[in-house]
């Protein structure tokens, strides 16, 4: 190994890119972050022909990139894989792809891929059972000695739905009928519509945390100090950190149409449904909090990886 610093490419996408950071953040490895984009809007559809047959242009996509002295490439999307391979093959070093990089030859040395995908079984393939994420409360929020909280994480609209602002309005309605005692905290997300945002403010909330007015992420502070945390379903990343951080029980809120059968949340909230790490709301909640433990998993399927190269 040249070095353990780390050369992260970013997509700009943050659902995206902080997986690629938690991969780090998970080693204790230090890191530089990278811009890559594919030049052409028919780069991408290239890309995966080139792979194929074995070719790397570092001519098909623009990035920031300093050459530097690093151990590893790490990515996570489709718009970074190719400049991945692309990169460690001009460095000389490793190339790390998190999520299954459909499309592309599965021959990066490592890769790490959601249960929900159902990657092949192959010896460079590592399976975790959610996406991955580093939680790090930060004291946005502080409970008072004494009170008991609960939390609302509200998403937005997404690619397989989009949200039922009267059916929201109606489960929030029956999620503060049962804790009458409990001091509510609520926060919205980058992708949370107007309508939505309208909606939430003729609720009287503890805390109310507008992410179109207050750029902040209390959600690790939520998981740290609630008893009870009901977030939308519509963000496989949201779904993830819920569940392997904090002692809190997990309700997910249904939307008014089934999710896809096939969409990866669907199947993301079903696996863990089933593990007792999460409770579809119904009106009535239940003693979901079973974690899963990120640090276990790097511990005994990944660290020694990166120790023996």
């Amino acid at each position: 190994m040249k070095t353990s610093r780390l050369l992260i490419l970013s997509d700009g996408k943050p659902g995206h890119v902080n997986q690629s950071i938690a991969f780090a953040r998970h080693l204790g490895i230090e890191y530089d972050l990278s811009l890559v984009s594919f030049k052409k809007r028919w780069g991408k559809a290239l890309s995966y022909l080139l792979d194929r047959v074995g070719i790397y242009s570092d001519k098909l996509f623009s990035t920031n990139f300093q050459f530097g002295d690093y151990s590893t490439v790490v990515s996570t999307g489709s718009g970074t894989y190719y400049a991945n391979r692309t990169l460690a093959q001009r460095l000389g070093c490793r190339s790390v792809a998190v999520m299954l990089p459909r499309g592309y030859r599965f021959s990066f040395d490592l890769i790490v891929a959601q249960q929900h995908d159902n990657p092949p079984l192959l010896a460079n393939i590592v399976t975790i059972p959610i996406n991955l994420s580093y939680i790090e409360p930060q004291g946005l929020v502080k409970p008072r000695s004494g009170e008991r909280y609960i939390a609302l994480i509200i998403g937005g609209d997404s690619r397989h739905l989009q949200m039922n602002v009267p059916l929201l309005q109606e489960q929030l309605t029956q999620i503060l009928a049962l804790f009458p005692e409990h001091k509510v905290w609520m926060t919205t997300s980058p992708r949370t519509p107007q309508g939505v945002e309208e909606m939430l403010r003729q609720f009287s909330f503890s805390r109310a945390v507008y992410y179109s007015e207050e750029p902040i992420n209390p959600i690790p502070d939520f998981l740290q100090h609630s008893e009870y945390i009901f977030l939308t379903a519509d963000s496989s990343s949201m779904v993830s950190e819920a569940v392997s951080f904090g002692r809190g029980c997990i309700e997910v809120l249904p939307p008014s149409s089934n999710l896809p059968k096939e969409s990866k949340i669907n199947k993301l909230i079903t696996i863990l449904a089933e593990q007792k790490c999460l409770h579809l709301f119904d009106g009535s909640t239940a003693n979901c909090r079973k974690k899963i433990s990120l640090a276990d998993l790097f511990n005994q399927q990944i660290v020694n990886r990166f120790e023996s190269d």
